[in-house]
């Protein structure tokens, strides 16, 4: 796409927002005059409203082919000065099973690319087209932190309380000791995610076709789904801990605050804003709102209470996110959708609040024997991730008090 073309987009995504305003504000006008209101606004709206998300995804598309985010996550298994000799015999392992020159450079490189449970370390270029895709996929992964682990757990000091201290002059006694902050550990463990793509022998002896980009691409697909929906509401026990796996509450480290919409299945405009001020200042300065591309049809519609003011605004400018609150909105398709209960918004400095951990290394194991003609190419990934600071992180859920 040409700048021209960017451009056009971006004006067509700013007219689109005001036909949007102008739709919802008869409506509302309407609403106030007669009780009611024509079906026929909110009609146009949805219409309006997946304009607005078809023109957004456009252009952030576009953003994402100019400035791919790279992989958090390298492939440090090989160190030889020359990763091209590792493709070559890693491409000579997938397509004819002949590992002898794999063995032989990690050998010389002194390298652990092969584990006890089999297969190598694929190429860095295989390995970064694996995350970048995941990347994309997994909001998550742009939000948090990423830390790349060579083990399969990462140990972490946790000094949740302040100690405290006090004022004296020359006189004054200091016989009472100051609070002490208790010092805490927590782990991170990662968990094997794993794809098994097939082929058969034919389709790898053809020379026209990139078998490790196939394989990258087939695994990526699988994994980045898994990735994404872990991160939102994974177990903790065989996947990592999602944002929604913690229990309702302010202890720190084990629950995470929830804050009610204040209506049963709907999102209210004074429930955005308390939810956003309940962060501490620290965290509000840094923070972004997590929601289901419906929770956010949903927002558009609402107004600031005292100033009549939408509180959803576009990115009218080419890679800046859509902002509510003037915070940056993020979209995840395994955040809930708005009914009765659900946890449908969070809004969080994901920074401090998630880390995902990475251990180093894909590896494919291929497997000739198991579903012949097919070739197996089994392939695994370790990752983790939990809430490390549950004070940085705010969930509305869409529920009335109760009673």
């Amino acid at each position: 796409m040409t700048i021209q073309e960017a451009t056009e987009r971006l004006h067509m995504l700013g007219n689109a927002w005001e036909q949007f305003k102008q739709v919802n504000d008869s409506r509302l006008s309407e609403l106030e005059r007669k009780g009611y209101a024509d079906p026929l606004y909110l009609e146009h709206l949805h219409k309006i409203n997946d304009a607005l998300d078809q023109q957004k995804q456009r252009l952030d598309r576009v953003e994402t082919a100019h400035a791919r985010p790279g992989g958090e996550m390298t492939n440090l298994g090989y160190r030889g000065a020359d990763n091209s000799e590792y493709k070559q015999a890693f491409c000579s392992y997938l397509r004819k099973g002949m590992d002898a020159a794999l063995e032989t450079l990690q050998t010389k490189s002194l390298s652990v690319g092969s584990d006890a449970n089999g297969g190598y370390l694929v190429p860095n270029e295989m390995a970064n087209t694996i995350v970048r895709i995941v990347n994309e996929s997994s909001p998550m992964r742009a939000l948090a932190s990423v830390e790349t682990i060579s083990s399969d757990s990462l140990d972490l000091i946790e000094d949740a309380n302040d100690m405290s201290a006090s004022w004296g002059d020359e006189t004054t006694a200091r016989d009472s000791a100051t609070d002490t902050p208790a010092i805490g550990r927590n782990t991170i463990d990662t968990f094997e995610m794993y794809a098994q793509p097939q082929a058969t022998q034919k389709l790898i002896d053809d020379g026209s076709i990139d078998i490790e980009q196939w394989i990258a691409e087939k695994v990526a697909d699988k994994m980045a789904r898994l990735e994404a929906t872990s991160f939102v509401t994974g177990n903790g026990t065989s996947q990592p801990k999602g944002i929604l796996s913690y229990a309702a509450g302010t202890t720190f480290g084990t629950q995470i605050e929830q804050l009610l919409s204040g209506v049963d299945g709907e999102v209210t405009s004074d429930s955005i804003v308390q939810l956003y001020y309940a962060l501490k200042d620290e965290y509000a300065r840094r923070a972004t709102f997590l929601m289901h591309r419906t929770t956010v049809q949903a927002v558009r519609l609402l107004k600031e209470s005292t100033t009549d003011q939408y509180l959803w605004q576009p990115g009218l400018a080419a890679g800046a996110p859509d902002s509510l609150l003037g915070v940056p909105v993020a979209l995840a398709a395994d955040m809930p959708v708005a009914e009765e209960d659900s946890l449908s918004i969070a809004v969080a400095d994901f920074k401090r609040a998630y880390l995902i951990v990475d251990r180093i290394g894909i590896r494919t194991l291929r497997d000739p024997f198991t579903a012949k003609p097919f070739v197996k190419f089994y392939t695994t990934k370790r990752v983790g991730g939990e809430v490390v600071n549950t004070d940085a992180i705010k969930i509305l859920k869409l529920a009335a008090p109760e009673a």
